[in-house]
């Protein structure tokens, strides 16, 4: 296990009470000493992915975006299901990720999606279309991190208060951090 790993997170909903929000919010909270889980909080400022915008001087946020992910060992996707997919602003950044192409700021570092979502079976299809997503883009997703929860599951209570819950969120954070080489 690297003793100073940074881990990224990415949260799908942009709404700030969002359940998406607060299970990120957890596992942050949950992070061993030794992870520094950084939240990238900016993805509403991100312009549209056009190749013709991506040049020398790119907007600001994509500029801090690209840099975070620089920084970061892993990445920890925390969304919702959209209609069946991801948010839109999601899949922009992950799009934002994979350039410049093969040359991805997080090319061959470990990712995991996790999250809720109203559906009954807690956002699955998106978090589906989300490791696809990313491992196109040249993560390497680890498919054995999963959470889903049916956002009904939580009976009304935030995630702090579900201890099982809590426990899995930690131990997402554990697991992804050791996938993460050295």
């Amino acid at each position: 296990m690297n003793p100073a790993t940074t881990i990224l997170v990415l949260v799908g909903s942009l709404r700030r009470a969002s359940i998406n929000r607060q299970l990120a919010q957890v596992a942050i909270d949950q992070a061993p000493r030794h992870v520094r889980m950084r939240l990238f909080d900016r993805l509403a400022e991100l312009p549209l992915y056009n190749e013709d915008i991506d040049t020398a001087d790119v907007a600001e946020p994509v500029v801090a975006f690209r840099t975070a992910a620089a920084e970061a060992d892993a990445l920890l996707v925390v969304t919702p299901e959209y209609n069946g997919s991801i948010p839109g602003g999601l899949k922009n950044a992950i799009d934002w990720l994979s350039r410049p192409y093969g040359k991805s700021p997080m090319k061959d570092k470990p990712a995991a999606v996790i999250g809720a979502s109203l559906s009954r079976y807690g956002g699955v299809w998106a978090h589906d279309e989300a490791r696809k997503s990313l491992a196109i883009a040249g993560l390497r997703v680890i498919e054995s991190i999963t959470l889903s929860v049916p956002t009904k599951t939580l009976d009304g209570k935030h995630p702090a208060e579900i201890a099982d819950l809590v426990r899995t969120l930690r131990g997402v954070v554990g697991d992804l951090t050791a996938e993460v080489p050295g």
